[in-house]
């Protein structure tokens, strides 16, 4: 029998390492700045000392902040932030990311999808595939402006990485399905989608299915491209 019940709230610390994680992503909280103490804190947001601690814990964990004896809780330099963490993608789309930054995440995208595909095109296997077949189904049916069908293109994208079947590859899903999602659901902000990304989908899946890697790395290779053009960013200056 399908299980009907809402998912379990957040706990409480994770609640507030969220909202502090947003507050430091989107500039509000500056690096070099310094938390309130425990005590304060925890009195102002209402919560115990353990869970602010805990809160704390898991900003240190994504490198956004550093506690010292005596010298209390630092936001560190961005350059120690785990920028493909995906909570930190999440809070960096909770606000207004740095148009750089997008570009930057598609780089990063471009150069491990397209191998990812060759790679699946060599090794997949017909349930590797099967699952590629049932998440672009789920994109057909409910379209990227619905969260069931932007879940189902992160499907797709992880599949892909899974039949890659190397490891390394493989870890790298969650990271690269948060990109998906966020990024489609950013460029949707303002208006709809300019055109339908699943023909890019499909060509990226005959591709595989035909085990042609060439093709597999040429078409996911576009559909990064086009997928950048959509997002309609502004030129760096």
């Amino acid at each position: 029998m399908d299980d009907d019940r809402p998912p379990p709230a957040p706990r409480i610390h994770g609640t507030i390492a969220r909202k502090l994680g947003i507050e430091i992503v989107g500039g509000i909280r500056r690096p070099g700045d310094i938390l309130d103490g425990e005590i304060e804190a925890s009195e102002e947001l209402g919560i115990s000392r353990t869970a602010y601690r805990e809160a704390i814990r898991i900003l240190a964990a994504k490198g956004l902040v550093e506690s010292r004896p005596k010298a209390g809780t630092r936001i560190t330099s961005r350059n120690r932030w785990n920028l493909l963490d995906p909570d930190i993608l999440a809070w960096t789309f909770e606000g207004e990311p740095d148009p750089q930054f997008i570009v930057d995440l598609f780089e990063l995208r471009e150069v491990i999808e397209p191998a990812a595909a060759a790679f699946a095109a060599q090794r997949r296997s017909d349930q590797d595939l099967a699952e590629m077949t049932d998440a672009l189904k789920g994109m057909e049916a409910f379209g990227l402006a619905d969260e069931r069908g932007r879940a189902a293109d992160q499907r797709f994208h992880r599949a892909i990485l899974a039949a890659a079947g190397n490891e390394p590859l493989t870890a790298l899903a969650s990271t690269v399905g948060a990109a998906v999602s966020w990024t489609t659901k950013f460029k949707q902000r303002r208006r709809n989608l300019p055109r339908d990304p699943l023909p890019d989908h499909r060509r990226v899946h005959e591709a595989i299915a035909a085990k042609d890697a060439d093709g597999a790395r040429r078409t996911m290779t576009d559909l990064l491209r086009l997928a950048l053009t959509d997002m309609e960013l502004p030129e760096r200056e």
